[in-house]
């Protein structure tokens, strides 16, 4: 079954890339949570950025999956992100665990008060690993754009330093998650936050970072 769903992923991506049709997902899950925040224009502005950037051809209408859909294996690329509760039952998982195994990638990007509930919930998916900070040298952080003090602030929430924690399975890291950091309030047009062009661009191109590594890790022969 892990073999079949990472073929499964491979050729979306291949099927994806000849008709220009890959796209990014954002994850709607339970327990009352914003799974929504910044969902009009974070997430398309990073898929408008890395297309006019990296000339990637992703399709410019985000998705929008549910945890236990057996439609989160279309996408390579699933982001996460919220102020509050999150809440996975035991099959929904099961089935991120599978997608995750299987060739996918999810990024979970706290907005803020997020924390202490995914850390929870990601404890149901991989009850035997923890979240390991990724030093600067990590190759997520040496991409197109490189940031050699590691992840960048973006806004301030308890004054603390921003962190990028991984989970890696067979020498692939399957999921990234950015704390104190918030890069998908930096991803949103500059009305909504007041950001500046520098914070934005510094957001933007961390989240290209992102977008690069977990591409050229689903098909290395690309010539991105």
């Amino acid at each position: 079954m892990r073999l079949f769903l990472t073929f499964l992923l491979t050729m979306t991506l291949l099927q994806a890339t000849e008709a220009q049709q890959l796209r990014l997902a954002v994850l709607k899950y339970g327990g009352g949570g914003d799974w929504y925040a910044n969902l009009a224009t974070s997430v398309p502005n990073l898929i408008a950025f890395c297309n006019s950037n990296m000339k990637t051809q992703i399709d410019p209408e985000q998705a929008i999956v549910e945890v236990g859909s057996p439609d989160i294996f279309n996408y390579p690329f699933v982001h996460m992100t919220g102020h509050g509760n999150v809440v996975f039952s035991d099959v929904e998982a099961q089935n991120l665990r599978r997608y995750l195994l299987s060739g996918g990638f999810l990024h979970v990007d706290d907005n803020y008060g997020m924390d202490q509930f995914v850390r929870r919930e990601l404890k149901k998916i991989f009850p035997s690993e923890e979240l390991v900070e990724l030093p600067p040298s990590h190759p997520i952080f040496q991409q197109q754009y490189r940031f050699d003090k590691g992840l960048p602030k973006i806004h301030e929430h308890d004054m603390g330093r921003p962190q990028a924690f991984g989970i890696v399975q067979d020498g692939r890291l399957v999921l990234l998650y950015t704390f104190e950091s918030d890069l998908g309030d930096g991803w949103e047009s500059p009305e909504v936050h007041g950001n500046s062009e520098d914070t934005r661009r510094k957001a933007l191109q961390m989240g290209a970072n992102i977008v690069r590594y977990v591409l050229l890790a689903a098909d290395p022969d690309s010539e991105m």
